[in-house]
């Protein structure tokens, strides 16, 4: 499986973590859904992800953008996601983590046909209110569609 961000926010690009972000989502999602406690280290969760076969990725290779907001970002070039999963042929799932995620997905690569992956929009983990915004229950129950893939 293969979780797409957009791009990594201020903080998580500072730390050079994914998801770096304390009051991002993301790693108490996956926490929950693996009935996984709370991990200290950055390296414990890159081994965590990787114990349960997922891949971390961003869906936007460079942009522009002042802050750390999705809808601040411009002049975005895709990374080369079709030819990670190409080289990657066990790739089952792409799960965009968010609509701007979902959107870029689809804008670069929506014509191109993937033999037996799915792509999914999930809603996003991020800290900041959206328009729709859902609890974090929510946003639980929607990713543990991830699980099938797995």
């Amino acid at each position: 499986m293969l979780i797409l961000g957009s791009m990594p926010g201020g903080m998580s690009l500072a730390k050079q973590e994914y998801y770096g972000n304390p009051r991002n989502h993301f790693w108490d999602i996956l926490y929950e859904l693996f009935n996984q406690a709370p991990l200290a280290t950055y390296d414990e969760k890159r081994s965590f992800v990787k114990q349960h076969h997922i891949a971390l990725w961003d869906t936007i290779g460079t942009c522009f953008r002042e802050g750390s907001l999705d809808a601040n970002i411009t002049n975005e070039e895709p990374n080369d996601v079709i030819g990670l999963v190409k080289k990657h042929s066990s790739v089952r799932l792409i799960a965009c983590n968010g609509t701007k995620s979902f959107q870029t997905f689809k804008k670069f690569f929506g014509g191109v046909k993937l033999q037996h992956v799915d792509v999914i929009k999930l809603p996003s983990t991020s800290p900041v209110p959206g328009r729709y915004t859902k609890s974090f229950a929510g946003k639980v129950e929607e990713w543990s569609r991830i699980l099938t893939y797995l």
